[in-house]
């Protein structure tokens, strides 16, 4: 159903532009979706029908980010329970506190790789190890072990493309592919446009989340992407609120602790804030500068949003001891002057993006580019590999 954005006579608005109604076989129509449904293509626009037939439409104007280097978004969390939570730890460090210059005392509850990651598994639906429905269709390396079985995906490493599972393989070929296709990334200068299409074309959650390809036959291991969108959490104005337990041994209270026996008291540090805020951060700047097609920056700023919004309504949970939920709503920092779609709107409109970019010929065909998992003669054996 197309209405109002089109350009069409008044007396067809609210009326039914159907496939078969046109001189076009659906495979000729489909592609045109994005065309009829954006025509000024600054516009992410959907219709949903109600079951009296009115049309509802949700709108986010791109046309707003075109003069604005960054997208700064803000939500305030607070405990689901209570006033406590548990904040990040570093090994060596525990909870990483500081001062600002008027004296607040200020904590980082989540870091930036950390929420990298959460963002990431926003999307991916873990027992049908795949995509989310209005996802599918993006592009990702599924590797599969010996027995042609799912191992992993490039969305669910730590480093993503480098992962070891998909060039560290005993089988080459992704690798072999990939310096084929970045060829113009040699001994000198990266060739960063490039590398972002090929990026784009394998695992397009790569260009948000950012990727690092040291490998030293691929430009001698220069292949680099910083993350274009970034997140955090930190509270403002904390106290600490200590707190202790036991591990109790009902047999043998009196045993030897360092073989697991005896009763094991514990020391554990939570903390209690005015405030608690997660920032998000979208570089517009940085997207725009890899030339890519509005297709795919339309597509990639719907994912981020997407990605957020999953983030903040089910991603949470980030500790046994660290159960936060929103307080309010969303807040556009940057641009001022910007109404963002809701989370509902945006999971309508993905599946058109990313055809919109499937018939651009943006990303690789199939979109699910396989992989198998062999480990090398010699080397140690991974998660994935035979035990024999």
């Amino acid at each position: 159903r197309f209405a109002g954005e089109a350009n069409l006579p008044d007396k067809t608005y609210g009326q039914e532009l159907r496939p078969e109604s046109l001189p076009l076989s659906i495979s000729e129509f489909l592609p045109l979706f994005r065309l009829i449904n954006f025509p000024s293509r600054d516009r992410l626009s959907m219709f949903r029908g109600k079951p009296n037939g009115e049309k509802i439409m949700t709108s986010f104007e791109l046309s707003a980010l075109q003069n604005s280097s960054r997208l700064l978004l803000e939500a305030d969390l607070v405990p689901l329970q209570g006033a406590r939570f548990q904040p990040t730890g570093f090994p060596d460090l525990g909870a990483a506190t500081y001062t600002l210059p008027d004296g607040t005392e200020m904590l980082a509850v989540e870091s930036a790789q950390s929420v990298a990651n959460r963002l990431e598994r926003v999307s991916w639906d873990e027992p049908a190890q795949d995509f989310i429905p209005c996802l599918r269709g993006l592009p990702y390396i599924r590797v599969l072990n010996d027995a042609g079985t799912f191992l992993t995906a490039s969305v669910l490493e730590a480093h993503r493309l480098n992962s070891p599972y998909i060039l560290e393989s005993a089988d080459d070929s992704f690798l072999k592919r990939l310096k084929d296709e970045t060829t113009g990334s040699g001994d000198g200068t990266v060739d960063l446009r490039q590398l972002a299409q090929v990026v784009l074309r394998y695992d397009a959650n790569a260009l948000l989340h950012g990727v690092f390809i040291a490998k030293s036959e691929l430009a001698g291991g220069r292949l680099r992407l910083t993350r274009a969108l970034s997140g955090f959490i930190e509270a403002r104005n904390v106290r600490r609120a200590e707190l202790g337990g036991v591990k109790n041994d009902r047999v043998n209270p009196s045993g030897d602790t360092g073989t697991g026996f005896g009763n094991v008291p514990y020391h554990r540090t939570e903390y209690v804030a005015e405030k608690v805020t997660a920032f998000f951060n979208l570089d517009l700047a940085l997207l725009r500068g890899y030339g890519l097609p509005q297709e795919a920056l339309d597509l990639l700023t719907a994912l981020s949003l997407f990605k957020i919004y999953g983030f903040l309504a089910d991603g949470l949970r980030l500790r046994t001891a660290c159960d936060l939920q929103v307080d309010g709503a969303l807040r556009t920092m940057r641009p001022t002057a910007v109404a963002l779609p809701d989370r509902a709107a945006l999971e309508a409109a993905l599946p058109g993006l990313i055809q919109a970019c499937a018939a651009r010929g943006l990303f690789a065909q199939p979109a699910v580019t396989e992989v198998r998992y062999v480990a090398k003669k010699g080397s140690k054996k991974g998660a994935g590999d035979d035990p024999k």
